[in-house]
């Protein structure tokens, strides 16, 4: 544990100057506010690789960069099922193929999807222990990839057990996630915890619910992320949101709540990037989609093509 909370943490960045390249681990929000740049902040694109299913990393990325992106953002099980399996060269392999096609590995999500026997909220205090465990070697690999940021969603391995009631699982993750700070420090891992529907999970349902176990935990390597289908049965919009909780915010991830990519769908996102400028967000909005049907060209193209659109009507 740090020796002073999350808030203060962000609160003394805010006012230090000179930052550097190491503030997106600080928040985001929090360094773009502290800049007092009157120039709206420049948040940057990025995509999550398994957009492009069986591709090849390479060809992904090359794809990637050449749409316009300037980041993609790794789902782990893309690469191996478990990372420890993945060797020094096959990350340092990965990490060059990222930089000869200039892109940066933004980070991981989909975190613990297709592993098996690790569990945020099992009652078994072994499982909670090898739960913490991984999700250090899971830091350990991201920094090795050059990525800062974890966004842990990963439905599934977090659902409540059967006589496990919310408060209980809330506490257990709040035990796993204090054990996982000290790889986070040491690697310069940041944790996002991602709300998701009620439709999807029973635990962690709500950007509040993500804001308060993020307060729970009171570490500043484990804060939250926005996401924009996830907040589709939210009562507040999607701006409210991000007004609301950027203080606590280091990643988004946009999609519309169709399942595919900004501009396949209703979603306006013009309000949403005119929030995020607000508040000085100037982290990664990265695009994530569910729905691959139209195919990986189509998902990247017209997501990316319509972002920009939309960020030109607003610098217009």
């Amino acid at each position: 544990m740090s020796t002073y909370s999350r808030r203060e943490f962000l609160k003394r960045a805010a006012t230090t100057a000179g930052l550097g390249a190491g503030c997106a681990a600080l928040g985001p929000a929090a360094v773009g506010l502290a800049s007092g740049a009157e120039k709206p902040a420049a948040f940057k694109l990025a995509i999550c690789n398994e957009t492009f299913r069986d591709w090849p990393q390479e060809k992904a990325f090359a794809f990637a960069a050449e749409c316009g992106y300037e980041g993609i953002e790794i789902a782990p099980f893309t690469i191996a099922t478990y990372v420890t399996d993945v060797d020094r060269r096959q990350r340092r392999q990965l990490r060059r193929l990222a930089e000869k096609n200039r892109v940066e590995i933004v980070g991981l999500h989909w975190l613990l999807a297709k592993t098996e026997g690790l569990h945020l909220t099992s009652p078994d205090p072994n499982v909670r222990k090898a739960t913490a465990d991984y999700l250090g070697e899971l830091a350990k690999f991201c920094a090795d990839l050059g990525g800062k940021i974890m966004v842990f969603g990963s439905p599934q391995q977090r659902n409540l057990p059967p006589g496990v009631s919310l408060d209980q699982g809330k506490q257990f993750a709040v035990e796993v996630f204090r054990a996982v700070v000290p790889a986070l420090e040491k690697t310069g891992v940041t944790i996002g915890l991602e709300a998701l529907g009620p439709n999807e999970t029973d635990i962690i349902v709500s950007a509040a619910d993500a804001a308060e176990l993020a307060d729970r935990i009171d570490a500043p390597q484990v804060a939250m992320i926005l996401d924009c289908k996830a907040s589709a049965k939210e009562s507040a919009s999607i701006p409210e949101l991000i007004r609301k909780h950027h203080d606590r915010m280091v990643h988004f991830h946009a999609n519309d709540y169709n399942r595919r990519g900004p501009g396949m769908g209703d979603l306006d996102f013009a309000p949403i990037f005119q929030a995020l400028r607000e508040v000085g967000y100037d982290g990664w909005v990265s695009v994530e989609v569910f729905d691959y049907e139209p195919g990986p060209e189509r998902l990247a193209r017209e997501s990316i093509d319509y972002m920009k659109k939309v960020l030109a009507k607003l610098d217009g």
